[in-house]
């Protein structure tokens, strides 16, 4: 049996979760925030927090098998919402940190690990995630138990050498590209994390190409993609908009507003097709220290935040998804855009050449090419026919990309882990 742990409630964790549930492998899951949306309490809430803690929710099938540590996380949601409480969440020092979250649920699942063996539980091994593995898997190894560590973005050695490269290439930017501020104990951690790993699980083949650079590492590797959201009925209703010649394309961003992104190589691409293309972005700045990112902010159509369901209908209202990332671990939005219709532009950085089939359901452009963008996008201007056929390509794809079949694979893993 496996004990399972992460402070949050994410599409990809509740797969995970799910996935060791089904196969009879599950013994707990530990998280900070598990919801029952649709419960009296929503009635009392403000909506935008009721509809923030509606996400924190596991499957039912699994909600029997939780146990929450919620304070820290709950002071670092309510810190977001006053700004005077910031110094609640400062990076790393903050006691409701990302940093501290992740730690003391750590702390709190090691603790777990002792006292499921001292009980005498038929526990097997644990299943951690990046930054929030270290105390659980030294409490393990001291047992006996298997270790299996999910990485869900590239490693960091690969991450802190594309940041730099990029600070100075693109100065003006700079400021968005937050994971420079990480301190070299936060680095050392995660050497020691994948160290301690029997096992590793990653989303795409650029996740495991970037892990060449992890020192040390002699784990297996396990490459099991994300899934595509399920299509609902009103979906399936839902005609798409054909775009007449002459009409402009319309664009779409996704994603934390930042150069992580390669947002500023979209928007340079944009700039340059002037009225044929109308961009929307969609997400949260990564600061508000960075001009570049504010002006784009107000010259462009700017949405803050939706629920999931309000992503799908948004994406569902566009030509094209542009996700020009430097530096990924596989980019939902991508399989998203691609359940409703839309054609992608991606990088080779992202989980874009293990789904796409190149200008049949999609374009894989070169990272850093505001170029390459342009011209993808120009082709799409002009053949209005061919971006609707790419477009019905992708659904199809993303329909073949269900999440059962990364549940599947995430229960195949882990059995191959626990035989040795």
């Amino acid at each position: 049996m496996i004990l399972f742990s992460h402070p949050l409630s994410t599409a990809f964790t509740r797969e995970a979760a799910l996935a060791l549930a089904e196969a009879g492998l599950l013994e707990e899951v530990l998280t900070c925030l598990n919801w029952t949306p649709g419960g009296a309490a929503d009635r009392f809430l403000p909506t935008g927090l009721a509809k923030e803690l509606g996400r924190r929710s596991y499957p039912a099938t699994v909600r029997g098998c939780v146990r929450t540590r919620p304070w820290r996380e709950a002071g670092r949601l309510l810190a977001g919402r006053f700004a005077r409480l910031g110094w609640l969440t400062r990076h790393e020092t903050g006691v409701c940190s990302v940093d501290a979250v992740f730690h003391d649920l750590d702390r709190v699942a090691a603790r777990r690990v002792e006292n499921l063996v001292g009980r005498g539980r038929d526990l097997r091994g644990v299943y951690a995630y990046e930054d929030g593995a270290l105390a659980t898997f030294q409490a393990a190894k001291q047992r006996g138990l298997k270790t299996i560590y999910d990485l869900p973005i590239g490693y960091w050695r690969a991450g802190q050498r594309i940041f730099a490269e990029e600070a100075e290439r693109v100065p003006e930017w700079a400021a968005t590209l937050t994971g420079r501020g990480d301190s070299a104990e936060k680095l050392a951690r995660k050497d020691a994390e994948i160290a301690a790993a029997d096992a590793v699980i990653v989303a795409s083949s650029f996740t495991r190409q970037t892990l060449t650079e992890a020192p040390g590492l002699r784990a297996p590797i396990f490459v099991v993609p994300y899934g595509a959201p399920l299509v609902g009925a009103g979906d399936e209703r839902r005609e798409r908009r054909t775009r007449r010649a002459g009409e402009p394309l319309r664009v779409m961003f996704a994603g934390l507003l930042g150069q992580r992104k390669g947002l500023s190589y979209l928007l340079e691409a944009v700039a340059g097709l002037g009225k044929h293309v109308e961009l929307t972005l969609l997400g949260r700045p990564t600061t508000h220290e960075c001009p570049a990112l504010n002006a784009a902010m107000r010259t462009y159509r700017w949405v803050s935040s939706l629920p999931h369901a309000g992503v799908l209908e948004e994406m569902a209202r566009q030509d094209v998804l542009v996700f020009p990332s430097l530096f990924e671990g596989f980019g939902l939005v991508l399989l998203e855009a691609m359940s409703q219709g839309v054609t992608v532009i991606t990088t080779a950085h992202t989980a874009g050449p293990d789904l796409l089939e190149e200008g049949v359901d999609g374009f894989i452009v070169p990272v850093r090419s505001a170029g390459a963008i342009a011209e993808k996008l120009e082709l799409l201007v002009r053949e209005p026919e061919r971006c609707a056929a790419m477009g019905e390509a992708a659904r199809r794809k993303a329909a073949a990309c269900a999440w059962r079949a990364y549940r599947k694979g995430v229960a195949a893993a882990v059995g191959r882990v626990l035989e040795g």
